[in-house]
């Protein structure tokens, strides 16, 4: 696993660099999950097109993550306003 620096400012973001944005086709407007593990350790997974593919893939006879995704998407929508 490669180790890539980064800090968080005074508001408490953080820049994703570069290279990892295109690696894993985040764009402004990306929504990310945040997860922490049984070690404490911070998980952020990226909520992409390919992610959501991928997940679909693996639960081919689940529920409709995508459109699930989308009525969320819409809701926050609606709440941010």
């Amino acid at each position: 696993m490669k180790s890539i620096s980064a800090t968080f400012t005074s508001k408490g973001q953080l820049v994703i660099p570069a290279e990892l944005r295109r690696k894993h086709g985040i764009e402004a407007g990306t929504k990310v999950k945040i997860l922490e593990d049984q070690f404490g350790r911070i998980v952020l997974q990226p909520i992409t097109e390919d992610y959501i593919d991928r997940v679909m893939g693996s639960l081919a006879k689940g529920p409709d993550l995508r459109e699930n995704w989308g009525k969320e998407h819409r809701a926050e929508g609606k709440h941010e306003r």
